[in-house]
């Protein structure tokens, strides 16, 4: 398999259809997916004739689990921690910034960087059973770029922001929508890409230039700091021992021993 049979990608009637297609890793991302979800919100940019982009997956179970965790068995180094990091932020930068509206239709777990993707897109529509969680703290022991606490600060607040990762609970449907996490609730998903594709297209009826305005002013009110202060943070986790065992006990199905080294 490729990344691009992992994420699929095709224009139909001014809609770029990006789909999340690894339903039997729980739509995880490897390296290689982060490269090309950058590359496709590339390719969208610079195509005038897309309108909109809708994001799902394949699978009724799991939207996206987030990362793949066999790929951090290889991060050993600062120098991969920064490529790691930079990766991910092209991707889900590249996302937030793109230049059409972005809908995400979401079914099933939401979990890490599958609740960053549908933070950063600019509506999303979900099923009543769908949830949503960052439970880092109790998988692997790292933690959130810096840009990405500041766009879920803006979005839910810190308070919500540490609830989430100092408690790893799974939030539902209805508790997204309540603190802006999520746009609007479907009751299951026979009904979720009929709306989906609904709320594309009258995306797509807007003045564009309105849309992309909007998006841009609101992502510049993000308090979003220089990159350089992020390195420690990132760095005091991802190179940790309890990271290294964090991933380890992930794969092994066992609980990790946490150190604080």
């Amino acid at each position: 398999m490729t990344a691009e049979d992992d994420i699929l990608f095709r224009v139909q009637e001014g809609v770029a259809h990006v789909t999340l297609n690894r339903p039997e890793a729980r739509n995880a991302f490897t390296f290689a997916m982060y490269q090309r979800l950058a590359e496709i919100c590339e390719a969208v940019n610079a195509d005038r004739a897309i309108k909109a982009l809708l994001l799902t997956s394949s699978g009724e179970w799991s939207f996206c689990a987030g990362a793949d965790i066999n790929e951090f068995r290889a991060m050993k180094t600062p120098e991969d921690v920064h490529a790691y990091e930079a990766l991910t932020e092209r991707a889900i930068g590249g996302l937030e910034s793109c230049r059409v509206p972005t809908i995400a239709a979401i079914a099933g777990a939401c979990i890490g960087d599958g609740a960053m993707l549908a933070a950063v897109c600019d509506l999303q529509v979900v099923t009543a059973d769908a949830q949503f969680g960052l439970p880092i703290g109790t998988t692997l022991g790292n933690c959130l770029t810096m840009a990405n606490y500041a766009r879920l600060t803006a979005l839910i607040g810190p308070r919500m922001v540490k609830e989430l990762i100092f408690t790893a609970r799974m939030i539902p449907a209805a508790e997204a929508k309540r603190i802006g996490l999520v746009s609007e609730i479907v009751n299951d998903v026979w009904a979720l890409m009929p709306r989906a594709d609904y709320v594309t297209r009258l995306a797509t009826m807007q003045a564009p230039l309105t849309l992309r305005a909007t998006k841009e002013a609101l992502r510049r009110l993000q308090p979003i700091l220089p990159h350089a202060d992020n390195q420690d943070l990132f760095l005091m986790c991802l190179l940790s021992e309890d990271f290294q065992n964090g991933v380890e006990a992930f794969l092994a199905k066992r609980k990790p021993v946490w150190r604080g080294q």
